[in-house]
């Protein structure tokens, strides 16, 4: 089964059990794919959360309900998952800019967010660079944490680490570290291995060094690979979230390879960062 076919499967399920108690786990088990690489990919090509896209659809379907039905909002609330009548009318407020109330009386409009039905994009007009390369087993060293990506945790959280990190000197310190196989400083996401057990994430800020692990800092393997690395030219961070849903909408569906489930590279080079001729890269292990 491909990537494409295996998200829509992801989607299918989570239409199919809107109204059911959705674990993260096993709709990412529907797509074969570890909790933390089905969110990040989920939101690259969908600009949305698994999270948000099951909240705004059964408060889209809870609309309808309301419109057509004579079901009192307290049933409504509960069918729908919410624990109290308050916390309904908040969330439906929040998306439709309207109270259930005022919906039941017609007195606004409402939002309706469709079914997802992913399609591939194989336009091509922006050509990608990229290059295929082996490499040994190499080790990086940096400082990490530990997100929860089943409730999108990571997303929050990353970009205040590395705000942190910039802030502090961290990341300066690490560019002047670097002696080893890569180049630059990097962001590595180590999903766990036991996806189906928690939604735990490590994120490092990191970079390659041959020979002892400085003090403050910790030190990890990456293992040998096969890596397609794309280049990213442009300013942070627009750059790198716009290359990064041209490799998942268009590169891997018109390519015979798979992501190897290791861990996966963004590289920042010493330079600024908001500059239009800044350079990175993002490098994927493939199988």
């Amino acid at each position: 089964m491909g990537w494409v076919e295996s998200i829509q499967k992801a989607i299918n399920y989570m239409e199919d059990h809107l109204l059911d108690e959705l674990k993260m786990e096993q709709i990412a088990k529907e797509a074969n794919s570890s909790v933390f690489h089905f969110q990040r990919t989920f939101a690259i090509l969908t600009n949305i959360s698994v999270a948000d896209y099951i909240r705004q659809r059964r408060l889209t379907l809870a609309a309808q309900e309301l419109m057509n039905t004579d079901n009192k909002i307290i049933d409504l609330s509960y069918k729908y998952g919410y624990d109290t009548p308050e916390a309904f009318t908040k969330a439906f407020r929040k998306q439709h800019s309207i109270t259930p109330s005022e919906a039941r009386k017609k007195l606004g409009k409402l939002k309706s967010y469709n079914r997802l039905v992913i399609q591939v994009s194989l336009r091509g007009a922006e050509p990608m660079k990229y290059k295929i390369v082996e490499k040994e087993s190499f080790q990086v060293v940096g400082v990490k944490r530990t997100y929860n990506c089943k409730n999108g945790e990571n997303f929050q959280g990353i970009p205040v680490f590395w705000d942190e990190v910039n802030a502090d000197g961290t990341d300066n310190l690490l560019f002047q570290l670097n002696n080893g196989t890569v180049e630059g400083v990097l962001g590595v996401c180590v999903a766990d291995k036991d996806y189906q057990e928690n939604s735990l994430i490590d994120y490092w800020i990191a970079t390659t060094r041959e020979g002892d692990v400085p003090e403050k800092f910790l030190g990890m393997e990456i293992p040998a690979s096969k890596w397609v690395v794309f280049e990213v030219h442009g300013p942070m961070p627009d750059a790198m979230q716009n290359t990064w849903k041209q490799i998942f909408s268009e590169w891997f569906p018109s390519n015979p390879y798979e992501h190897a489930g290791t861990p996966e590279l963004e590289v920042y080079s010493d330079g600024n960062a908001s500059s239009p001729d800044y350079y990175s890269e993002i490098w994927i292990p493939v199988k």
